[in-house]
């Protein structure tokens, strides 16, 4: 599909266009920069055949965190919250099964190096939350990885925290302050901040698609808690206002200062050298104070550059193997805006599925086979030792192992760093892994349970006595 966005310059001339591919069936984005909004816009069309605009309320997912962020910041800069303070003073009830979270800091909750991982807290596999004081009782449950402040593990838990801290400091709902001290001021006024998906999404956002074999597929998006991680749904336009006020140190484009330009830079910049997260902000590898989004059925990317210029993109398609949200989308937009021609990218994730969709066919292939051949294998190697054969047919037990026990890990560790994913949450992100995996776990089981009833037969026969069919004459004295 094609992305249509662009960027302003100071001068206030734009750039912007078609010709931007992309994965997913609808998108919207904007830019902004030096005070001003240019153009917002949508292309393509949601689940429902409706088409994509800048008004087309969507999520952002963990672009989220940067809102997050600014409301303790104002918080910070009301002198109601110390950020070097341990987050205990702030919320009594919070305490984790490790004795070091007590110097566990409000700064490490929001530049993420709390200590705690999904490692040590799961949090897509435990029970979900249903609240942010839910989500401050589930965290007793966690460890730390390392020392408070020392390492940097992403994880959206720090985030819930984030959110209830808030909630206790201002006496009202984390959705409620988001909507009155930051939506609004800055102009988001269609913005708002949800608990969980989809049970909380507004009917007015569709569902996003998943990828597979080259095809989108609408999708309810699976529960748990996002509320202070990634619950913010809004629209281009809106996003817009927000990049602006990113871009302006703070100060919205109808003049309302939401936080200090001070303020601004401490969120996009990095504390510590060992990493480049600031607070609710990433710096990439070209030095581009950026951060994505990541549902499983939509994704989101934003981008503040020198001069003034800003980019939010956000897709209703999730994530998959060979693509990890549209920051390609971003990448091509920003070429675009500034004068350059956009390439369109391999088709990455259309690639791998079909080489998963071969390994499919190829694995229902080897087990047909080796089914036919039953009689004979079991003819060949019947008269060797239990413990022989025990060992040639216990390969047939991985992937049976891997798919019920240990793909959501091993996905999780190789692709997302140590994140955490359901098996649930797997199937969203690959279909075609997940159907190659099950594919593979029957054809081995059917073979092996097929090989070991061959020789058993043969082994029963061949000790039980010869039954007299009565073709010979029984013998006689």
């Amino acid at each position: 599909m094609a992305g249509r966005g662009g960027v302003r310059r100071a001068d206030g001339a734009v750039s912007g266009g078609p010709g931007v591919r992309s994965d997913g069936a609808g998108k919207s984005g904007c830019g902004a920069g030096g005070g001003g909004l240019r153009r917002p816009g949508g292309y393509g069309h949601d689940s429902a055949g409706a088409a994509v605009t800048a008004t087309t309320p969507m999520p952002v997912a963990s672009v989220s965190k940067s809102f997050t962020a600014l409301a303790v910041m104002q918080l910070a800069e009301a002198g109601k919250v110390v950020l070097d303070a341990p987050v205990r003073d702030y919320l009594p009830d919070f305490r984790i099964n490790d004795p070091r979270g007590t110097r566990i800091t409000v700064r490490e909750l929001l530049n993420q190096t709390s200590g705690i991982t999904d490692r040590t807290l799961p949090e897509k596999s435990l029970p979900q939350p249903r609240t942010p004081t839910d989500a401050v009782t589930r965290a007793r449950e966690a460890t730390l990885a390392a020392e408070p402040g020392t390492k940097h593990y992403y994880t959206n838990t720090n985030y819930h925290l984030a959110a209830r801290l808030v909630e206790v400091i201002t006496g009202e709902p984390f959705a409620d302050y988001m909507r009155r001290h930051v939506f609004e001021p800055i102009g988001m006024r269609t913005t708002i901040t949800i608990n969980q998906t989809p049970r909380d999404l507004p009917n007015t956002v569709r569902k996003g698609y998943i990828y597979t074999y080259g095809m989108s597929i609408p999708a309810t998006e699976p529960t748990r808690f996002v509320n202070g991680s990634d619950g913010v749904i809004t629209t281009a336009g809106d996003m817009a206002q927000w990049l602006i006020m990113q871009a302006n140190g703070g100060l919205a484009a109808n003049g309302t200062r939401l936080v200090s330009a001070a303020s601004v830079t401490a969120m996009h910049t990095s504390s510590d050298r060992r990493w480049t997260y600031g607070m609710g902000w990433d710096t990439d590898q070209k030095g581009r104070v950026n951060h994505n989004g990541i549902w499983f059925t939509y994704t989101a990317d934003q981008l503040l550059l020198p001069g003034g210029y800003g980019i939010a993109v956000v897709g209703n398609s999730g994530i998959g193997l060979g693509n990890e949200g549209i920051g390609a989308l971003t990448d091509e937009l920003l070429t675009l805006g500034t004068g350059g021609v956009p390439q369109a990218g391999a088709p990455v994730r259309l690639v791998v599925d079909l080489l998963l969709a071969g390994l499919t066919l190829l694995s229902v292939f080897l087990g047909v086979r080796n089914l036919r051949r039953t009689r004979a294998w079991a003819a060949r190697l019947a008269a060797r030792p239990s413990w022989r054969l025990t060992l040639r047919l216990a390969p047939r037990l991985v992937p049976l192992v891997v798919l019920l026990t240990s793909l959501p890990g091993l996905l999780g560790q190789l692709v997302g760093g140590g994140r955490d994913i359901t098996f649930i949450q797997l199937c969203y992100y690959s279909v075609a892994l997940v159907a190659w995996s099950a594919v593979a776990t029957v054809m081995n089981a059917g073979v092996l349970a097929a090989h070991v009833a061959a020789l058993v037969r043969l082994r029963r026969s061949a000790v039980a006595p010869p039954v007299p069919d009565g073709s010979a004459p029984l013998a006689t004295r």
